[in-house]
């Protein structure tokens, strides 16, 4: 490689590095901890279900009970399952009847409890997991702001990825095996940079590409929405599949009784081992009420298997109907492949741990950039005013992301320790403690105090988490071990080995200090 090729990759890969670190870092960080989403939502609530997408559901008398409350003739019913808890998505849209009360052509969305059939709002049913999920592609902050920043973030982090690779070709596989932790600090950097980059370079990679594809999407079929469709972005989703076709509104009351259980029951034996994710009622009461009922094989069967089947009630005859094992085309493939990759939730917890693994992974990688940074400019021929500069954005690079550590720590504390708590309450114990100890940080000014600090904190409440779960709800982790709770044992197991590993670290940094 010249050295004007050099030159451009190395500042392109620091520069773009630079930039988007702090952002990059909450995202990874964040995201590392979404992988167990709905493990964290269940530990919260003390709830342990069947790992199934299907839906375990008295459909029967849950509308029996839903119309009584909001009166569902005319209405669109959808119930989703979205992850793996015992709350389902409810979204009603209004009565197509147009002599009807105003309050009943209002839409309608809410959580269902499938057990005791209890409905919650967004706010209500809000959770630290949830929190979490939705803090990795930064939706905290207005939107479309925090979803196009994030989506730029991860097409810059792309950037970074490739520039990178580009540097280190010539050198790539010796550089892998290169680790010298007793050379100057530059060097422990950097080596520790380039292997632990090229570990988790194919999951950075994937990660960079699906979430800018997900986040500014809509910037990028934009053009072929005007051009090819004309502006009409429901022709879009037609054509892509996301959206089912729409069966007309006769204003007639359907003549027979139905069942929704029978329809679900029929489109499942369709298929051995179909789980059944989503079920839409069009019309319902109406002469032309249909039933989509739409699932999907699991994993461990095959990887892309998609189902439909459509049912008229009126004489339940089958409109259309998609097989999950032959039906699949190339679009199914595509849009099964980029959110299945992206969510990791296709491997059990072997391949969850896998990901929070490579993402922490992703995290010190992109530390460790920031730290070959201020080193490679710690020079006695640089003017002090730069130096002190540069000093001073590593220490707000640090003190912003190391501190998400204790923060989230302390979060999974405080949210079983005043359970539950509000959207409103959980913003404010996260964010303000966030902001509390990246001022203390800062104050202290010292990178190796922030650094150190940050471990020791986190990994002490962090093996508190599941003394505050034993403590506020008597789920010790040996009794929901021997009761079969798997997600809340696996979330209070999870802390007490990544805060033993964290102190660990911790120690070890302090021993290694001491040495030199």
């Amino acid at each position: 490689m010249n050295n004007r090729n050099y030159n451009i990759y190395f500042h392109t890969h620091t520069v773009s590095g630079i930039v988007i670190s702090v952002v990059l870092f909450i995202i990874f960080f964040a995201g590392s901890f979404s992988f167990f989403r709905d493990e964290i939502i269940n530990w919260e609530r003390g709830e342990s279900v069947t790992l199934t997408k299907d839906i375990q559901l008295n459909y029967d008398a849950t509308l029996t009970a839903l119309d009584k409350k909001y009166n569902l003739a005319g209405r669109t019913i959808s119930i989703s399952k979205a992850s793996n808890e015992r709350r389902v998505n409810v979204y009603m849209e209004g009565t197509k009847h147009t002599l009807a009360p105003a309050k009943q052509k209002e839409s309608q969305f809410f959580y269902l409890d499938t057990k005791n059939l209890k409905t919650q709002t967004y706010e209500e049913s809000y959770s630290l997991g949830e929190f979490l999920y939705r803090l990795h592609f930064l939706a905290q902050v207005p939107y479309p702001v925090g979803y196009y920043l994030s989506g730029f973030v991860a097409l810059f982090f792309l950037f970074a990825i490739v520039t990178g690779v580009l540097l280190h070709w010539n050198k790539i596989v010796s550089n892998f095996y290169t680790f010298r932790p007793k050379e100057k600090l530059k060097t422990l950097w950097t080596d520790s940079h380039t292997a632990l980059g090229m570990i988790g370079l194919p999951f950075q990679f994937v990660y960079a590409v699906t979430g800018a594809f997900f986040m500014i999407k809509l910037l990028i079929v934009a053009p072929s929405v005007m051009a090819l469709y004309k502006g009409d972005q429901n022709k879009l989703y037609d054509d892509l599949e996301y959206i089912n076709p729409v069966y007309n509104f006769e204003n007639k009351k359907l003549a027979n009784p139905f069942s929704i259980n029978e329809f679900v029951a029929k489109g499942k034996s369709n298929w051995k081992d179909f789980e059944i994710y989503s079920v839409q009622i069009q019309n319902y009461g109406d002469a032309n009420m249909h039933v989509i009922v739409e699932g999907e094989l699991p994993y461990d069967k095959k990887f892309t298997a998609v189902g439909k089947i459509i049912y008229k009630v009126a004489d339940g005859k089958v409109i259309a109907k998609k097989d999950p094992v032959t039906g699949n085309k190339y679009l199914d493939v595509v849009k099964n492949v980029l959110y299945r990759i992206h969510f990791g939730d296709y491997g059990g917890y072997a391949l969850k741990i896998i990901s929070f693994v490579l993402g922490i992974i992703t995290c010190y990688v992109i530390i460790s950039g920031v730290m070959i940074w201020l080193v490679a400019r710690d020079k006695k021929n640089l003017p002090e005013k730069k130096r002190r500069f540069n000093n001073s954005v590593v220490r707000i690079y640090l003190a912003v992301c190391l501190s998400m550590y204790p923060v989230t720590a302390l979060a999974f504390i405080a949210n079983k320790a005043f359970y539950p708590l509000s959207q409103e309450n959980i913003y404010s114990v996260y964010f303000i403690s966030w902001l509390v100890l990246i001022v203390f940080f800062l104050l202290k000014r010292d990178i190796n105090f922030t650094n150190k600090w940050c471990l020791i904190s986190g990994s002490i409440l962090g093996l508190l988490v599941p003394v505050a779960n034993g403590i506020c709800s008597g789920n010790w982790f040996w009794k929901t071990f021997a009761a079969d709770q798997t997600q809340i044992f696996f979330i209070d197991i999870f802390w007490i080995v990544l805060a033993s590993l964290t102190l660990f670290v911790s120690f070890k940094l302090k021993k290694v200090k001491a040495n030199q």
